[in-house]
């Protein structure tokens, strides 16, 4: 599990894991590890999360260490943020007809009959674009504590997904009473009545349409609000450059899960290191 948690933190390959443990004492050290023992080869590595995915265990374990940072009182509990980033996947060269077939949620003939290349076919992933920028793959939406900057909830989807459409799966029982802060893409009614159906106060950014741009104060609140707003920025931030991007070779969006959920709790456990954070 430690090697998992360093292939996350460093985001490399299996190969690489195996080549990085035998050629770096500071991982050695991190592992237990001397240089008299055996290295889990990339094999073993790929099989202990291939069995950690298929039972299901990684959101558990999130879960698990994010319980540990509540009874050390490092997740905080006055506000929560929303927002979502883009997972991405080796892209997948498909013919017009397969991804037509694909985005009908159908297994192209050619790929049910040869099952060594449908196992290296994601049918998962979509392709999207924002500001002008396409991305092909899954998205990790995720709800942040404002003041910890400590993820305690998650959700992954394909890239399709629109950001506001996981607001309501990640919003728990304890967050009543708090703030919720998102920006633009969370406006709208549907929202602010999720929002007010679990008893939060709204403090998602308001978006000028045309003919109705945002006034003055509309402005200035939003401005406010992008204060603590911001703050989820630093997660993906570190994510971004800290971890070597959240970039990921998996196929499926059961895999691409597991791997983003232990690259939400990497960042966890460094966040809470931050944090003063100690197991003693």
């Amino acid at each position: 599990f430690k090697i998992l948690i360093l292939q996350r933190y460093n985001n490399i390959s299996d190969d690489n894991m195996e080549f990085a443990i035998l050629d770096r004492l500071s991982f050695m050290r991190f592992l237990g590890l001397t240089l008299c023992d055996t290295v889990p080869d990339a094999k073993t590595i790929w099989l202990f999360r291939e069995q950690l995915t298929g039972k299901g265990v990684t959101e558990k374990l999130f879960n698990c260490f994010l319980e540990e940072l509540k009874t050390k009182g490092l997740v905080v509990n006055e506000g929560k943020i929303v927002d979502a980033s883009f997972v991405e996947v080796p892209i997948q060269r498909n013919s017009r007809e397969e991804n037509k077939q694909i985005k009908q949620g159908n297994i192209p003939d050619e790929w049910k009959d040869n099952p060594h290349k449908l196992a290296q076919k994601d049918v998962d992933a979509r392709w999207t674009k924002k500001n002008g920028k396409s991305y092909y793959g899954y998205k990790d939406h995720v709800k942040a504590d404002a003041k910890s900057k400590l993820i305690d909830t998650y959700t992954v989807t394909d890239a399709s997904v629109h950001d506001s459409q996981e607001t309501e799966p990640l919003l728990k029982e304890s967050d009543k009473g708090q703030s919720l802060y998102a920006d633009s893409a969370y406006s709208g009614e549907p929202i602010a009545e999720m929002v007010e159906k679990n008893e939060m106060k709204n403090q998602i950014h308001e978006k000028g349409y045309r003919n109705s741009p945002l006034t003055d104060k509309q402005k200035e609140n939003n401005k406010t609000k992008s204060k603590t707003r911001v703050r989820i920025e630093h997660i993906f931030g570190f994510i971004e450059n800290s971890m070597n991007s959240p970039y990921i070779q998996t196929i499926g969006i059961k895999r691409a899960a597991a791997v983003v959920g232990l690259m939400n709790l990497t960042y966890n456990i460094f966040r809470a290191i931050q944090l003063g954070y100690s197991s003693a």
